[in-house]
């Protein structure tokens, strides 16, 4: 099951995300687009540090997609991705579970939209490509509200992208 089954499914998008050891992607719900172009922002550098910066905007979707993983890792290996594989042919993309990128089925996989789209994040190359955004553009300056258990307070967060960050397109 996604990462964004305890919100409405409407609004949920694929985020893949890239950094030097490889890649993950998971669906996750819109209003994690900001947290985590704000991750970006504090300067993450490996998909372990953006999750732990998401965790502070949102603990229980940061807790879900490292779940997800872990899960994930107890099922597939690098050379034998048979659970995921499986999951990938059955599920409709929004309800993929999170997932590593081990090989060509699950790197097509982490490249297709889901709900509102596709967000990549290359925390190497400091890119965010957003493949497909139906939601809302992303800002190089923004806020958004922390969430606590799920659900929005009354906290805002702001960021600011540095300049040495491109939003592609």
């Amino acid at each position: 099951m996604s990462v964004q089954s305890s919100r409405s499914r409407d609004h949920g998008i694929r985020f893949t995300v890239a950094d030097a050891s490889g890649s993950i992607s998971f669906v996750g719900p819109c209003h994690a687009i900001k947290m985590l172009v704000a991750g970006c922002a504090r300067g993450a550098s490996t998909h372990g540090a953006l999750l732990r910066a998401l965790r502070d905007y949102d603990e229980l979707l940061a807790d879900q997609v490292l779940s997800g993983l872990r899960v994930f890792d107890e099922h597939n290996l690098p050379g034998d991705t048979t659970a995921i594989e499986h999951m990938l042919e059955t599920l409709p993309p929004l309800d993929w579970p999170p997932f590593r990128v081990l090989n060509h089925i699950t790197r097509n996989a982490s490249t297709q939209p889901a709900g509102a789209g596709l967000i990549i994040f290359n925390l190497e190359a400091r890119r965010i490509i957003q493949v497909q955004n139906s939601y809302a553009e992303i800002q190089r300056r923004d806020r958004g509200r922390y969430r606590k258990a799920g659900k929005p307070i009354q906290s805002l967060y702001y960021y600011e992208l540095p300049r040495d960050w491109a939003l592609v397109p």
